[in-house]
């Protein structure tokens, strides 16, 4: 049978309190019993101090020549009284222990009773004796005794005064203890046990909905969420629960992303695929005639070397994003790289007529890798390539500060909405304008761009007024050597407040495909 916490953490609280009950009355019952025989040798040695007062007074009142005389009679009455409020029976014996009084009528067992010399030898070096048990077999049962000596003012003992009262009494007190004890530990129990049974249920609930919430998680369900209450946030099953809470939330948006993933990836396929299939349908069925085969064979070419895009950009963001892509970090001239990349854009740049102005610059020495770095380059100068206006301006400033260098491509041209800033990094996103002029891409450019620079250690922003321009501006380690650039103290265009804009950047300034 499964074993549940709730069982568990009960069967735990209930053996405790259990535990704790039968210590506590093992530990009340002796102390119940040392407190009424304190009370009983209290009350006996109060009645015993009487008993002696009544035969000293009697004895000086009855004293002539040499001769002792005891009012016997005034004596006992005395003794009977004391008797009767406390209970117990008084007598006096003489110095050598045979008993001349007692509170009890005859015939009485005291009277013929000689005190044994053991108790007689205590009370002489001890002047006090006290004990619970059978004085030395007077007694059928257990009795509390005590014993005080009778001394006159001048020194002379003439016997001692016995109080004797039956034990039983103990008994019945230890019984009554025990009964209310009883009463009170059921009580307890059951008052225990309905706190533990609702404050362990109450405990593990947090548990149980995480259970079954991962169950719905094993079967693609991530909607479910642990209820977490104000007052226990901040106990350890109360943190627990936000931080299943947060893996549930970060689980349903992997697998929404994930979702969103494979349908783009599918798309992405299915299109160029269509078209390869039913161009080279075409060719081969005779419906494309001999003269245009070129022609879509050259798009059958293009589709493929799309195809060939997607494939190798997803394979590197799936290397990135496993930690497997490792950079070779080298010192080189980024402004180089720039250069060569815009170049080969020279054929749009003239159809375009386009100016470019930032690169007439001293070298700008970074630490990073080449290749990784020019996939960057080249896709930012493609997008600003692709989406300047005709006889626009392609700008590229630089900044270097301290430990990073920053650069920045900007384009003049319709820049992007407020609404298309927000997900120009995201995986797939291309905005409604990029999906009327870039045939050939797949989306993933700017989300793998920012994938690069921070697996540098850097970071991306973007700039964009609809209709005005878009920019981009990324950071990466400058070189350790010295830079040319800080040699000569140049202060460039792009100055520190770039920095402070990639903190709070206005509403018009985000991202672009």
């Amino acid at each position: 049978m499964q074993k549940s916490i709730f069982s568990k953490y009960f069967r735990i609280c209930a053996t405790v309190v259990i535990a704790s009950i039968l210590v506590l009355g093992s530990l009340f019952l002796p102390f119940a019993a040392k407190y009424f025989t304190d009370e009983k040798m209290a009350l006996l040695g109060k009645g015993a101090g009487a008993a002696q007062r009544i035969v000293l007074d009697n004895y000086q009142m009855n004293l002539t020549g040499t001769r002792v005389i005891l009012d016997s009679s005034t004596i006992r009455q005395g003794f009977q009284m004391f008797s009767e409020s406390t209970g117990a029976v008084i007598y006096f014996t003489d110095a050598g222990g045979a008993t001349q009084l007692c509170s009890e009528d005859a015939p009485c067992l005291h009277t013929t009773y000689q005190i044994p010399e053991k108790v007689l030898q205590a009370l002489s070096e001890e002047g006090r004796f006290f004990e619970m048990g059978k004085l030395e077999g007077l007694y059928k049962d257990a009795h509390y005794t005590m014993a005080q000596p009778v001394t006159l003012s001048g020194g002379g003992r003439i016997g001692y005064i016995f109080i004797s009262t039956s034990a039983e009494e103990l008994s019945e007190f230890l019984i009554q203890m025990l009964r209310i004890f009883l009463l009170s530990a059921v009580a307890v129990l059951l008052l225990a046990f309905v706190v533990t049974y609702y404050a362990t249920a109450k405990m593990v609930r947090p548990l149980r909905q995480m259970s079954q919430a991962a169950k719905k998680f094993g079967q693609g369900d991530f909607s479910s969420r642990v209820e977490v209450a104000i007052n226990d946030a901040d106990d350890e099953i109360g943190q627990l629960a936000m931080a299943f809470n947060n893996m549930a939330q970060s689980l349903s948006a992997s697998e929404s992303m994930r979702r969103s993933f494979i349908a783009n990836v599918s798309h992405e396929l299915k299109t160029p695929m269509t078209s390869i299939a039913g161009f080279v349908d075409g060719i081969l069925d005779g419906t494309i005639p001999r003269e245009e085969q070129s022609r879509y064979l050259r798009i059958v070419s293009d589709e493929v070397k799309r195809l060939s895009r997607l494939v190798r950009s997803m394979l590197n963001l799936s290397r990135i994003e496993a930690g497997e892509l490792k950079i070779n970090a080298t010192q080189f001239n980024i402004v180089e790289i720039i250069c060569q990349t815009v170049f080969s854009f020279e054929r749009t740049i003239d159809e375009k007529q386009l100016d470019v102005v930032g690169l007439d610059t001293d070298k700008i020495m970074v630490e990073a890798d080449p290749d990784l770095l020019h996939q960057v380059v080249y896709n930012l100068t493609e997008n600003a390539v692709k989406f300047v206006n005709a006889g626009g301006l392609l700008t590229f400033t630089f900044h270097v500060d301290g430990g990073m260098t920053y650069i920045s491509i900007r384009n003049t041209g319709e820049g992007l909405s407020k609404e298309e800033i927000p997900r120009v990094f995201d995986r797939f996103y291309k905005t409604d304008r990029s999906r009327g002029m870039d045939k050939n891409g797949v989306g993933l450019g700017l989300y793998l761009v920012r994938s690069i620079i921070t697996l540098h250690g850097g970071d991306i922003i973007v700039r964009s007024v609809k209709g005005e321009y878009t920019e981009f501006v990324f950071s990466v380690p400058t070189a350790r050597a010295k830079n040319p650039a800080l040699v000569k103290g140049k202060e460039k265009e792009y100055g520190s407040a770039a920095r402070q804009e990639q903190a709070v950047l206005p509403e018009s300034e985000e991202g672009q495909s």
